[in-house]
């Protein structure tokens, strides 16, 4: 027993703090840890500074975890979405937009989450990458360059209803809490370690209200985990099952996506899982796609200038 106490006696009062802090935290509830460094100050194990500290990384971690609500993902995605604009160019086209929106809209009511806070928006982008964004929200912008893959309505069905699903499930917001969670763990260690004055948090701060960019640009060119672009093609084929499009078509779009692949490309193709990948994982692979005539009319009349 003595040596235990000598051992904690002889241990920085940072690194006390910090392994109560942890202990408290993975509790889960902020009662719990006010309890907890209540506890802590009238044994004598930290003083009151360090479970103010404490208390305040604990705040921190409890906030990351909190629901974003839908209107919060609403301005999240616009914010996002203005960003790509900075570096995307719209397409001219209001008849092209105007079709891919009511491709884009029909699909988004069958989806898993037919309704979101400001609605579903489809936007072409005038750039010749193989690549579509889905904001959080339901801004959906899609490259010309994706578009030229689709060899069909269906197809292009499938590249939009791919995108809904990672609205519905939220993919994109998985990434911001991600970030959100690293910046309160920072905070933790910052705050157990006493390491930095009030200055120094100030500019800390400051710097990860800043870094809002660096969120959008991994977003961009990370992509989206493997796992979850298999879940939203598999969303992707239910959905143009359930409006009636063939569930070929998204493996039919990709094997057209196949032929423009470079894998050492621009940074979504170096992170992306290939289009034989995803056609490896889809529940329905390869077949025909009988398209009626009247279908493909209105598709090569919407979009065969673009």
């Amino acid at each position: 027993m003595a040596r235990k106490r000598t051992l904690r006696i002889l241990l920085p009062a940072a690194a006390l703090a910090l392994a109560l802090a942890l202990a408290l935290l993975a509790a889960g509830c902020g009662t719990v840890r006010q309890l907890g460094t209540q506890v802590g100050t009238g044994s004598g194990l930290i003083d009151e500074e360090q479970a103010a500290s404490i208390n305040r990384a604990g705040e921190a971690i409890e906030k990351s975890f909190e629901d974003i609500t839908p209107e919060q993902e609403y301005y999240i995605g616009r914010a996002v979405a203005a960003t790509l604009l900075d570096t995307y160019q719209p397409l001219d086209d209001p008849e092209a937009n105007r079709y891919l929106n009511l491709v884009g809209q029909t699909l988004a009511m069958a989806s898993e989450r037919p309704e979101t806070f400001g609605g579903y928006h489809f936007l072409l982008l005038d750039s010749d990458e193989v690549n579509a964004f889905a904001c959080p929200g339901g801004l959906i912008l899609v490259c010309r360059g994706l578009v030229e893959c689709c060899r069909s309505e269906d197809a292009l069905a499938a590249v939009l209803a791919h995108e809904v699903a990672h609205v519905a499930h939220k993919d994109g917001l998985r990434a911001i809490k991600k970030s959100r969670l690293t910046a309160a763990l920072t905070t933790l260690s910052v705050e157990a370690a006493r390491n930095l004055g009030s200055e120094d948090l100030k500019k800390l701060t400051e710097q990860f209200a800043g870094s809002i960019d660096d969120v959008v640009q991994a977003l961009v060119n990370n992509g989206y985990a493997r796992k979850f672009e298999y879940q939203a093609d598999a969303a992707a084929v239910a959905t143009l099952q359930a409006v009636g499009y063939s569930p070929h078509a998204l493996a039919d779009m990709l094997q057209v996506m196949a032929q423009k692949w470079d894998p050492h490309g621009p940074g979504f193709m170096r992170t992306h899982p290939s289009p034989q990948d995803r056609i490896d994982h889809l529940p329905v692979g390869p077949g025909a796609v009988d398209e009626p005539p009247a279908r493909h009319a209105r598709f090569a009349a919407a979009l065969g200038d673009v």
